[in-house]
């Protein structure tokens, strides 16, 4: 029996933030995947490793977890004043699907970094030292995003001392400019909260009516108090992954909430939309000691949040849930600002399972809305590899 030979396709696997992904250049795809549909979703699937019963992805290059079962796609951008478009896929682990349904804020910190280095911004708009501002349209939800990316001798900079907890090494600071990060989700109505309350009572089977504060902003997400499901906002990962009972309770909140929040149409609909919406509890400062070891005093923190995703605690932050943190902080009786003091404030550290964020968001009323015009934070990216990945031809 005959068997297709694997194929090679250009790709570079790149660290942002916590996350780890396979980018590609749109036109370095086979003609067949370089248009959204089974062909390419089937393509990335096969480069990760997915599906895979046994949750490992060891015939693919995934990790088996959420921050790294991750792909993008950059291209020439074809929107007016951007440089490039960027689209995240979130791939599955042990189901046969891509997520494409919001973005990935840790990976965002790589893509004006991979722009750069793969001559997809023009060259005029990259100084021979200093910073590159590479202008970014998120393709997943159409949004605008300014990477600060730095140069050196007319190449981008990856080396320096900004460390950031959940990395293990330093490397060069990145800073991120997320406007207008209110989602404008299908079925929310573009609200920021789509409700159109700060708080909400969700009443959640089996858990009970839960306080939550559910915002669109970065990413959608529904934030809950930690005291409220049992917990103090301390915990590490797995306190919460080893307990199949937490997981079970957070996922029904989540489905719970994605169909109040107007995301999906029905409750089992949340089974085939895992990326979004993300469920995070929060809490008061109070002292801890982080997964590297690292204490973390009460004092360092304005509040505590662990976060969710893809059915698991996240080691780190998600970088979106980091803008959705930094915008509901920013926002008078949100249960995120009201954990944080309930002060007004631009800016917030949280405590996070691997150490501190801090986190920036510019809040105003209009008409009585609230709407945030810019969130903003520092990541770190760099290339672990690049050349080429390759799948059997007849994957896709």
């Amino acid at each position: 029996m005959a068997y297709a030979a694997q194929i090679k396709i250009p790709a570079t696997y790149m660290r942002g933030g916590t996350s780890k992904g396979v980018f590609f250049s749109l036109l370095d795809l086979p003609a067949v995947a370089q248009v959204p549909g089974a062909a390419r979703d089937a393509l990335l699937l096969r480069v990760i490793g997915s599906p895979d019963p046994y949750e490992k992805q060891i015939d693919g290059m995934g990790a088996a977890t959420s921050s790294t079962s991750k792909t993008v796609i950059v291209s020439k951008s074809l929107h007016a004043d951007h440089d490039v478009d960027y689209l995240f896929g979130q791939v599955a682990i042990d189901k046969p699907f891509v997520d494409w349904s919001g973005n990935c804020g840790n990976l965002s910190a790589a893509v004006g970094s991979f722009a750069v280095s793969s001559g997809l911004v023009d060259a005029s708009r990259i100084p021979l030292n200093g910073t590159a501002v590479v202008r970014i349209w998120q393709a997943n939800i159409s949004k605008t995003i300014i990477a600060h990316v730095p140069i050196t001798d007319g190449a981008v900079q990856e080396t320096g001392g900004f460390e950031l907890d959940g990395v293990t090494f330093p490397a060069a600071e990145v800073q991120l400019e997320f406007l207008n990060p209110a989602a404008d989700e299908e079925g929310a109505g573009g609200s920021m909260f789509p409700t159109g309350n700060l708080v909400d009572d969700l009443e959640v089977p089996g858990v009970g009516t839960l306080n939550v504060t559910m915002i669109n902003a970065g990413i959608p997400t529904i934030f809950v108090n930690a005291r409220d499901i049992g917990y103090t906002g301390a915990e590490l990962q797995n306190d919460i992954n080893s307990d199949p009972k937490a997981l079970a309770m957070f996922e029904t909140i989540r489905a719970h909430g994605a169909l109040r929040m107007g995301l999906i149409d029905k409750l089992e609909d949340a089974a085939k939309r895992q990326h979004t919406p993300k469920v995070a509890f929060v809490a008061p400062p109070v002292a801890y000691v982080s997964s590297s070891g690292k204490p973390v005093a009460a004092q360092d923190v304005d509040l505590l949040v662990r976060a969710l995703s893809m059915g698991k605690l996240h080691h780190a932050m998600m970088g979106t849930a980091a803008v959705a943190i930094g915008t509901a902080a920013a926002i008078p009786g949100s249960l995120v600002n009201l954990a944080a003091g309930g002060e007004l404030r631009s800016a917030v550290r949280f405590g996070h399972p691997s150490g501190t964020l801090r986190v920036g968001a510019e809040a105003r009323q209009v008409n009585g809305e609230w709407v945030v015009t810019k969130a903003i934070m520092s990541r770190s990216a760099r290339v672990l590899m690049e050349g080429w990945v390759r799948v059997p031809g007849d994957s896709f």
